[in-house]
């Protein structure tokens, strides 16, 4: 399980903006001709504007990390952030700038849904396809397509040309196929971000079960919930440099930018719902958050509150309701907590 599987050292990748446009060769060399001439570039928009020409820009910069054998490593940060260029990067679709990348074994890449399926082909050719890219024998492929076709779910179609699958049944066969060929590390970018929550489940356990056979797992997602059923370690990653590598909950509170900056005591100034046989209002004055640094948590994750209230002159027992709300303010859990124990007409 120490087998070292991925050494990324002192990576870096710089892009130079505007300097290669998406033209023809006939256009590059009338632009080239109209720059020695002191001209307006003939392929410029209307509206354009050429203040990023010649910018250069810092994709990565001095990353370095390593995967062992059998590690789940979820890699997230912003939009921007650097994280594609990465996986692109381990997948040799793209070289580095500078630094080092090794690998120990095949890889299994999928940066895009349906990445490496040819839209005229069927569902089964294209598993063929991608088995051949990935350095497998037909015999290989032979042996393991029944699994693959039984694991996407879409058996139906498996012979149709996968021009006519939605983004779902796209996404369903690419995850198969990646999960079931024998490759070392699997490398997905956003790959479930389409299939329903049935089937995502489904492939959260298969990618366990693949990590527990000891391959390798590298995950990049916004979804913080797959993320931290999945992965044994996280990456964060900020304007193309890592700024926390280790605990998953940790990692995924530093993206939330949780932690030291939240605020530990909450006090609530507003009354509550008066009550039916009280002759004062019931008052909510204090709310606070007990042996932790953070007011966000996770699903599972045990939370100590202590609460201050006050009624005075009730002749009618007090029951209380605590409701949680994710950060979209959506109501995620709570209900009914029972009945409050007070003296001397306050709590």
């Amino acid at each position: 399980m120490d087998e070292l599987m991925i050494k990324v050292e002192n990576v870096a990748k710089e892009y130079r903006l505007g300097a290669i446009g998406g033209t023809t060769l006939r256009d590059e060399l009338q632009r080239r001709r109209a720059k020695r001439k002191h001209l307006e570039d003939p392929t410029k928009k209307i509206g354009a504007k050429d203040v990023n020409i010649g910018e250069r820009f810092m994709a990565l910069n001095g990353v370095s990390f390593e995967v062992k054998k059998g590690e789940a490593v979820g890699i997230i940060g912003h939009n921007g952030a650097g994280k594609s260029t990465l996986l692109k990067l381990i997948t040799r679709i793209t070289a580095p700038t500078s630094g080092d990348i090794y690998l120990n074994g095949r890889v299994a890449s999928m940066l895009e849904v349906g990445t490496g399926f040819h839209p005229e082909l069927t569902g089964r050719e294209n598993v063929y396809l991608n088995g051949a890219i990935l350095g497998m024998t037909k015999k290989e492929i032979d042996a393991k397509m029944e699994d693959i076709i039984e694991f996407s779910e879409v058996r139906q179609f498996i012979d149709t040309p996968v021009k006519r699958y939605s983004s779902g049944m796209y996404v369903k066969l690419a995850f198969s196929v990646a999960a079931h060929l024998d490759s070392e590390i699997m490398i997905m970018d956003e790959v479930l971000a389409v299939g329903d929550m049935a089937f995502q489940n489904k492939c959260i356990q298969k990618m366990r079960e693949v990590a527990d056979s000891g391959r390798t797992i590298l995950y990049v997602s916004h979804n913080m919930a797959t993320v931290r059923s999945l992965c044994d370690r996280c990456i964060v990653l900020n304007h193309g440099q890592i700024q926390y590598d280790g605990d998953v909950n940790t990692a995924i509170g530093i993206y939330m930018n949780a932690g030291d900056n939240a605020e530990k005591i909450y006090y609530g100034p507003s009354d509550l719902v008066r009550g039916n046989h009280c002759t004062l209002q019931q008052k909510l004055h204090s709310v606070e958050i007990l042996e932790s640094n953070t007011n966000r948590f996770f699903y599972g994750e045990p939370i100590k509150i202590r609460i201050g209230w006050e009624c005075r002159e009730c002749n009618q027992e007090l029951f209380l309701k605590v409701f949680f709300t994710n950060t979209a303010r959506g109501i995620v859990g709570g209900g009914f907590l029972g009945k409050l124990e007070y003296a001397d007409g306050m709590n």
